[in-house]
């Protein structure tokens, strides 16, 4: 009986080891398959701060899980608070799908490439489409991206995201200059040294008021240096929703996942800048590095640090901020570590819930949460097994 008992002793001793050394074993692995949630519960204060006071900020974020096996990839999305009927100002969001569609006009029009010169009528800035789009990923550069509106119109615009399923999503405006106008203006392009071809302008549909959640905010806006005080109203504002942002992303980083009419029409040549272009960093482009740090447009992980962003962390992304928003969709590809996903998230920091008056916490609030989300993702994604 002795004998059985110190038996049975030992083969329990050697169980509890086993179990300690798989305890140990999987102690860096995240328990919770949802890496969106467990860094959403980060104790670090540029999370906290926001998750304990979210009916402020609006937070709205999708994170898409990038699984691989033999040729085939699999993508899960986790939600967090995301609707596509509580509207949030896209700002500059919506140029990555302008960008791309005039890579697509270009592809689409025998006598235009991306390296013509051109130049809008009544304007005297020359440009390439390159460049264009360029400065759109690179900088964030209004004129570029309004440049694109007036070759495409705002019709066009819409019709063609939605001929490929990327909805809801409504273009309604330009961003800074001319932004009410709904007629293009021509292009004057130069085809060869000694003609030039004109583009015919496109009168675009007055936008009709958005009806959603949350589309007025706050409790007053400067209008002409004079407070007005009711909510402001972004009802005829663009309307570039987290899902059909990420659908832009999805089909341009992996177009061989979508039916062919769902995909945008991008010759390899087209389809292999656009990617250059996204990734690209302002002291790359031609940029002030003190001005424009490698962070500048890349909110992801490196937002709220001025150091340089090393070679193997590759960012296809396209941010946006105004009126107290800031949005990111990126794909982040780190090389070194053979690890990549997609994240895509908008906060809003308007403490005193005024519009128009430059008081935004982007710099306290704001792109710290977004840096330090983006570094949570990458540390569970290099620690979770694949």
């Amino acid at each position: 009986m002795l004998k059985i008992n110190h038996t049975l002793y030992i083969s329990l001793r050697l169980l509890g080891l086993l179990i300690i050394g798989l305890f140990f074993s999987c102690s860096n692995e995240p328990v919770n398959d949802n890496l969106l949630e467990v860094a959403l519960s980060s104790n670090n204060p540029k999370i906290k701060r926001v998750m304990d006071s979210l009916d402020r900020y609006e937070v709205q974020i999708r994170y898409t899980k990038i699984d691989r096996k033999n040729d085939s990839i699999f993508f899960t999305d986790y939600d967090f608070q995301v609707d596509k009927d509580a509207y949030f100002y896209p700002a500059s969001t919506v140029k990555f799908p302008i960008a791309v569609l005039g890579l697509e006009r270009l592809n689409e029009t025998d006598t235009l490439n991306r390296e013509v010169r051109y130049y809008v009528e009544g304007d005297t800035l020359e440009s390439t489409f390159s460049k264009d789009v360029v400065e759109i990923f690179s900088v964030s550069d209004n004129l570029a991206n309004n440049r694109l509106v007036e070759l495409l119109g705002q019709d066009a615009i819409n019709a063609s995201l939605w001929e490929k399923g990327v909805e809801p999503v409504r273009i309604s405006h330009r961003l800074g200059y001319h932004s009410e106008d709904l007629e293009t203006k021509p292009l004057i392009i130069y085809l060869n040294d000694s003609t030039t071809g004109i583009t015919k302008p496109s009168i675009n549909l007055a936008p009709i008021r958005l009806s959603l959640k949350n589309i007025r905010k706050g409790i007053g806006y400067y209008e002409d240096d004079t407070l007005m005080e009711d909510p402001f109203d972004f009802s005829l504002k663009n309307y570039y929703p987290i899902e059909a942002q990420h659908g832009v992303l999805k089909r341009v980083i992996f177009p061989e996942q979508f039916r062919p009419e769902q995909r945008f029409n991008l010759s390899p040549d087209q389809h292999a800048f656009l990617l250059e272009a996204m990734k690209i960093l302002p002291r790359n482009s031609g940029y002030d590095p003190t001005e424009y740090f490698d962070g500048y447009c890349k909110f992801f992980i490196y937002g709220d640090t001025k150091d340089t962003i090393p070679s193997h962390m590759e960012i296809y992304n396209k941010v946006g901020f105004a009126y107290g928003t800031l949005t990111d969709c990126a794909y982040i590809k780190d090389t070194k570590n053979k690890v990549d996903f997609m994240l895509t998230a908008t906060i809003l920091v308007n403490k005193d819930g005024i519009f128009n008056d430059d008081a935004y916490e982007y710099n306290e609030i704001g792109i710290p949460f977004l840096a330090e989300l983006g570094r949570e993702i990458h540390r569970l994604e290099l620690e979770r097994k694949r």
